[in-house]
């Protein structure tokens, strides 16, 4: 397997099929650096060209998997007048993402090309290589298993979410807060979030609500619940029978049967879930527009008031405090960015979430995000002032502006990924 000289942004460990990387800025709660994402995308693309690797383990150290971007640091090249630093940023986290999304290895690589090229292979004489040895070959896929062990926010979703298996524990916490810095949520998060149950991704991705690690796994966020504390013995059991098993019985089925024995099945949602409101989050959540939700989720809190349901009516009180608390233009963005997710695939999504990113760093109509990055990651204040300032001063035009393409070589050119199987764009 290819080795690589890192720093301790990223570690790894690898066996012969297996390998473990794991994020390592636990201070920083594992948000991603650019060199981070860099070294990501370097180590997938080269464990998807390595025959022998069958397996990526992604886990992060500390009490996070990833907390998303490093705003920080765009917020510090905003002040120095490098303005096009996060689209550099953007740009790398989004192919990672994809790759991440269409990692399956389903074509022939160069050099097995290069090697059936040197021999006359006809369906009756193969002459050194079998048919089963070429079959295995051209089929061998490297899969990821994703050990949500804390906070998963922002990036941290997009680089563990479009992957095959998701293990949340019962320290997870999934959250989309990007509104609430004057951003919206990205990251493929409009091809994830449209295809949660009902509208529970518009719920999701407008409020920014958490989650637990139950949670996750009831709405298919994430796939498996292992406790935490059973997290070394499945990690042990995937290396040891990743190296036992032939590449062929290594397959989707055969991780998964390796999860589920140390997983609980289906773990107890707690009683205040805002899973258990499906109903009033379908009612109000698939509402047309941002102001027509509002209303329906204050109509809905008004009779939870008259009928004395304090708990329905704390729930209600609390989605709208957060819908407020947000920038406006954020949640304009952020509900038409889904709803358009639910009929796209996921390169499409990534293409217009660029776009939509390009155009809110550039900050021509709004510069909310840098207000945001300002009260909430630098200053500390947590009092952003929203420019516009309600909803009822935007109008379909602004929010035109941001999903208008990019001027001719600005548009995003996802990598190249050719003869990609159907599953490939659709894991969750």
């Amino acid at each position: 397997m290819a080795s690589f000289q890192l720093d301790d942004q990223v570690l790894v460990q690898e066996t012969m099929f297996v390998g473990t990387l794991t994020l390592n800025r636990p201070r920083q709660l594992n948000t991603l650096s650019l060199e981070m994402i860099s070294q990501l995308s370097e180590l997938f693309l080269a464990y998807e060209d390595d025959v022998n690797a069958k397996l990526i383990i992604l886990k992060g150290r500390g009490r996070a998997f990833c907390a998303g971007g490093n705003l920080a640091a765009v917020h510090r090249h905003f002040l120095e007048g490098n303005l096009k630093y996060g689209e550099k940023v953007s740009q790398k986290i989004i192919n990672l993402t994809y790759l991440i999304a269409t990692y399956s290895k389903p074509q022939a690589s160069m050099q097995l090309i290069s090697i059936m090229s040197s021999f006359e292979i006809c369906t009756r004489s193969f002459h050194i290589i079998s048919f089963n040895t070429i079959f295995c070959y051209l089929f061998i896929k490297t899969k990821q298993v994703s050990i949500l062990n804390g906070i998963a926010m922002g990036a941290g979703v997009g680089i563990s979410v479009h992957g095959k298996f998701r293990v949340a524990t019962e320290n997870s916490i999934f959250a989309t807060p990007e509104n609430g810095l004057g951003f919206f949520p990205n990251v493929g998060a409009s091809y994830f979030l449209s295809r949660l149950p009902g509208y529970f991704g518009e719920y999701l991705g407008l409020t920014g609500a958490r989650l637990d690690g139950g949670e996750m796994v009831a709405c298919g966020l994430a796939t498996h619940f292992v406790p935490s504390a059973k997290l070394p013995l499945l990690e042990k059991a995937l290396i040891s029978r990743a190296a036992s098993a032939t590449s062929s019985s290594f397959d989707l089925a055969f991780i998964s049967a390796i999860i589920d024995e140390h997983s609980l099945q289906q773990p107890a949602l707690n009683e205040k879930s805002a899973l258990h409101k499906m109903n009033v989050i379908d009612k109000c959540f698939s509402r047309p527009t941002v102001e027509d939700i509002l209303s329906a989720l204050e109509r809905e809190a008004e009779e939870a008031h008259m009928a004395d349901d304090d708990h329905r009516h704390e729930w209600l009180a609390l989605t709208i405090r957060l819908l407020k608390k947000a920038s406006p233009m954020s949640l304009k963005i952020c509900l038409r960015s889904i709803r358009e997710g639910r009929v796209q695939a996921i390169d499409e999504c990534l293409v217009r979430e660029y776009r939509i990113t390009s155009h809110i760093l550039r900050g021509q109509i709004s510069k909310d995000f840098r207000e945001g990055c300002r009260a909430i990651v630098w200053d500390k204040d947590k009092k952003p002032k929203w420019k516009p300032s309600s909803l009822e001063l935007i109008t379909d035009h602004m929010v035109d502006h941001y999903f208008s393409k990019l001027d001719g070589d600005e548009e995003l050119k996802l990598p190249q990924r050719s003869n990609l199987p159907a599953f490939a764009n659709a894991k969750l």
